[in-house]
């Protein structure tokens, strides 16, 4: 198919273009040979089922002469067994849509406190934070993953879910019994998955709440256990977690997941630790914090940030790491505690330049690498957790306990895989 320089009246330049295609019994698409194939997912490009409408985006911003090779696979019964009879086509359709119409974000309320000028190169003066979508109980450590055209994974701990949003703005369940599998589930708040990464294969890993542990789920979708005690006592609840250059794991062990936090008598650590795995090993790094959080690295890989999650003290922890993974010389890099608001501090990341974003008293706060308070952006929901994502890491989503945002940023974003495997 090539995009023609008009239809009818409609200059399709800059428009979405979508192919769908309703086959008696099922169809999957390939655009330009490639069939983008994601663990789980149902519909779209893959099989959804019978009659089913498969559509595919074929591109958001389309250009008169652009040129589509599209191929349909179709079948009408198991190919173990197939009948001598016809396939049929029931329709076929190209559908445009203009660009103004097929905005996938909602624009909402921002508020952007910039307290120091140099925040000026960080947020664009236009910057507004976009809605792409609502409804859940309470969302958290989003990933961007890049296979597959690029989707967003977060979880929902409360549901015991991990979700999928796709740059088409279709949310669905990536992962069911995401954080727990027990039968008293009825007990937990949050029994569900927290943090989610990457490792240098893309490879997801993911913080389980109600197991208590940290997994990887293979490509062939089995889950293999990284960590799930230390010293023979079982972890607290995993909660965020990020990967060195070098493949280390570092991970919060707070026991926010459990039905009882500090006081529920599943809790067998006595701490609550920040936690590295290098080489199979498992080592108890810090245990300096009541409520260790979210954690990420400096740009050159020196020091890790660590926040704390306690109405009392809401401060932003730095580490120096060396070579080995050990941490030390902690120290108070950034203090919330007398700031306005009761929330106390969640997510954290860090872009390219070394400036932090944190979850924290009313908004997200972005601090320069010397610890400068260069702003706090305020959208209608306070955002729990952070991913850079889109093709050039300059998106920021956000999590926000009903509803995923974004917004856009002028400087990229350090995000994972931060290698690929066997590269040096």
């Amino acid at each position: 198919m090539t995009i023609p320089d008009r239809i009818a009246a409609f200059d399709p330049t800059g428009a979405t273009a979508i192919f769908e295609i309703v086959v008696d019994d099922y169809a999957e698409i390939r655009v330009d040979g490639r069939l983008p194939v994601v663990l789980g997912q149902t519909g779209g490009a893959l099989v959804k089922g019978f009659n089913a409408p498969n559509r595919v985006v074929l591109s958001r911003d389309v250009r008169p002469g652009q040129r589509f090779d599209i191929a349909v696979f179709a079948a009408n019964a198991p190919l173990s067994a197939p009948p001598v009879n016809f396939i049929w086509v029931r329709s076929a359709t190209i559908e445009f849509i203009a660009a103004e119409d097929a905005r996938v974000g909602v624009p909402v309320e921002t508020r952007i406190e910039r307290v120091d000028p140099a925040l000026d190169r960080i947020v664009p003066a236009d910057a507004r934070i976009e809605r792409l979508a609502t409804g859940f109980d309470f969302i958290e450590g989003p990933v961007w993953v890049r296979d597959g055209g690029g989707y967003l994974l977060f979880s929902d701990p409360n549901r015991n879910r991990i979700y999928r949003w796709t740059r088409d703005g279709e949310v669905s369940v990536y992962r069911t019994k995401s954080g727990y599998t027990g039968f008293d589930i009825g007990l937990y708040g949050q029994p569900g998955s927290n943090g989610l990464t990457l490792d240098a294969e893309g490879r997801l890993t993911v913080a389980e709440h109600g197991n208590h542990r940290i997994t990887r789920i293979e490509r062939n979708g089995t889950v293999q256990v990284l960590a799930d005690a230390y010293n023979g006592k079982r972890l607290n609840s995993p909660n965020d977690l990020v990967h060195r250059s070098d493949g280390t794991l570092y991970f919060t062990d707070p026991p926010f997941g459990l039905p009882r936090f500090y006081e529920d008598p599943r809790k067998e650590l006595p701490y609550s630790g920040v936690f590295m795995l290098r080489d199979g090993v498992l080592t108890l790094v810090s245990k300096d914090l009541v409520g260790p959080n979210g954690l990420a690295f400096s740009p050159d890989e020196r020091f890790l940030y660590v926040a704390n999650w306690d109405p009392a003290r809401k401060i932003i922890m730095r580490y120096d790491v060396a070579a080995d993974g050990s941490l030390s010389n902690g120290r108070v890099f950034f203090d919330m505690t007398g700031a306005p608001g009761e929330e106390a501090l969640d997510g954290l990341k860090v872009d390219q330049q070394g400036n932090l974003y944190v979850s924290g008293p009313g908004g997200m706060w972005i601090l320069a690498p010397d610890a400068r308070h260069l702003g706090t952006i305020r959208g209608p929901e306070l955002a729990a957790n952070f991913a850079w994502g889109d093709d050039d890491g300059r998106t920021l989503y956000m999590t926000a306990r009903t509803g995923l945002y974004r917004i856009r940023l002028n400087v990229p974003g350090i995000r994972p895989p931060l290698r690929v495997a066997g590269q040096p």
